[in-house]
């Protein structure tokens, strides 16, 4: 492991955290959109995610091996599940007959989300933190 391959780790970390928390916001911004671009409902949007691997040669052996780089999100995927249908004939976008699609956004869903995404932030931080203090403490070492 390199000098700062744990800050580098921790920033992907941090840079992930931030993109769910965005994701959140939007969610909860759009949770009474009933009409889109798209048509229809707004449909809750999620952050997908896999561990961000790269090809480096061995230090020891020498072979190519792949090693990790922390994560990187890969799809703003939107989850069409749980669409709610409500009997409102009077809403400008009911249908024919009287019902009109509601967003699938859980206020409760988003909050834990928010929450979790949060608690994981600070996490990164605190181990970046700790990388930090351990970079210091290694340059005042002396060297008799």
């Amino acid at each position: 492991m390199a000098i700062f391959d744990s800050l580098h780790i921790n920033a992907s970390g941090l840079s992930l955290e931030r993109l769910k928390l965005d994701t959140v916001s939007t969610n909860i911004a759009n949770i009474n959109t009933t009409r889109t671009e798209e048509g229809g409902p707004y449909i809750k949007k999620e952050v997908l995610f896999e561990e961000s691997l790269k090809n480096v040669e061995s230090s020891l052996t020498g072979r190519p091996e792949k090693k990790s780089f922390g994560v990187k999100a890969t799809e703003l995927a939107g989850n069409a599940e749980d669409i709610v249908r409500e009997y409102n004939p009077g809403h400008p976008d009911a249908d024919e007959a009287g019902y009109v699609q509601l967003s699938n956004v859980n206020m409760a869903d988003e909050m834990i989300d928010m929450i979790t995404a949060q608690r994981t932030y600070d996490a990164n931080v605190t181990a970046m933190n700790a990388s930090k203090e351990m970079l210091k403490k290694a340059l005042e070492i002396k060297i008799n």
